[in-house]
Parts: C-alpha cells; structure tokens; sequence
C-alpha cells in the first residue's frame, strides 16, 4: 500500500502525516507512507486544497484534516478494492 500526505507543510499538512502514520503503525498496516511538498506535484492529483491524503494514487480526502477513525476507514475500504 503507498500513501502520501499532500501539503506544503502547514499546521494541518503536518498533522495529517502524523495522524496516518499513528492509524498505519496502531494498526499494524503495511503501507509506505510519504509527504509531497511540491505544488506541481500537488496539482497533478487534482487536489485544490491542501492537506490531502491519497492511497494507492487514488485522492481519499483534500481539504481538511480526517479524523483517525476515518483515516482507517478510507485505507480499510482501499485495500479492499
């Protein structure tokens, strides 16, 4: 599983990334999480508003920051499909 946190490395980018990498390692999930810090980057997955959160290069959420809960629900429903 690959998931990126997309932000230029505001407050919410940050805890966005913390956040992931507290669901992925509470719940003994195999994933490579990364951080895109590059606006072009960014623009390529369409995403407008920053932080966003993509898994498997698929956009999950933009825009605010999830809760844990729903960080789990998004990577549970993205390894079922």
């Amino acid at each position: 599983m690959n998931i990126k946190v997309l932000g230029t490395g505001c407050s919410k980018c940050k805890t966005l990334e913390k956040l992931t990498r507290e669901v992925i390692g509470e719940n003994n999930i195999t994933a490579e999480i990364s951080k895109v810090e590059d606006i072009v980057q960014i623009m390529g997955y369409g995403v407008m508003a920053t932080p966003a959160l993509v898994i498997n290069e698929k956009v999950a959420v933009s825009g605010r920051v999830p809760s844990k809960d729903e960080i789990k629900k998004l990577i549970e429903k993205a390894n079922h499909d």
